[in-house]
């Protein structure tokens, strides 16, 4: 699949409607600071259409990007250490399970996991979260370029002890684009099937 258009078209905040529509949508879910805007602008071929930040929690909408006029990826706010009130991280909660429960076009659920690190509670709660709403995410073990070739599969390891899964982890490098290509088969194999 070549992705020839990408464009931010909804922005949901805390009180917004869901939009309406008969696309299917791809989520991408993730601590903050994991590198969801970087995994879904190489996904795009874009540099900055998805605002990457330093700073934690900077994305604190549901924002729809449609792709090729035929499908949409869905960033969703980043949960964890954002450095924002716990009433505010209990309004993203709310806000991502709310879109989780209601959305009809929601076909699949990308969890971002930090590969240098353990998956924390939040994170083993998102997944278990997600699987209680009827979705097998697929994990992608983002950050790949930050740790040695050595280290990768005693890594990807320690994710899926942690989380208990029998997901498929696909790792992925922002500077690289690894795992671009699985990730984008993935979808299209979704899409050429419904």
């Amino acid at each position: 699949m070549i992705i020839k258009q990408a464009e931010l078209e909804t922005v949901c905040g805390v009180t917004s409607k869901l939009p309406e529509h008969d696309a299917p949508e791809f989520a991408f879910a993730g601590k903050s600071n994991v590198g969801k805007s970087s995994l879904i602008n190489g996904l795009m071929n874009r540099k900055n259409l998805a605002r990457t930040s330093g700073q934690p929690g900077k994305t604190q909408t549901i924002n729809f990007y449609r792709i090729n006029q035929e499908f949409y990826f869905v960033d969703l706010p980043g949960y964890g250490f954002a450095k924002v009130s716990e009433t505010e991280k209990a309004k993203w909660g709310k806000m991502i399970e709310r879109y989780l429960t209601k959305s009809r076009q929601l076909r699949m659920v990308f969890l971002l996991i930090d590969i240098r690190h353990e998956p924390g509670a939040n994170d083993r709660q998102m997944y278990e979260w997600i699987k209680a709403n009827g979705f097998t995410p697929v994990i992608v073990a983002t950050k790949l370029d930050k740790i040695n070739r050595s280290q990768k599969d005693k890594q990807l390891k320690l994710i899926r002890t942690t989380l208990n899964c029998d997901s498929l982890i696909i790792p992925w490098s922002a500077e690289t684009k690894q795992g671009r290509e699985e990730l984008i088969s993935l979808m299209e194999e979704y899409l050429n099937t419904k």
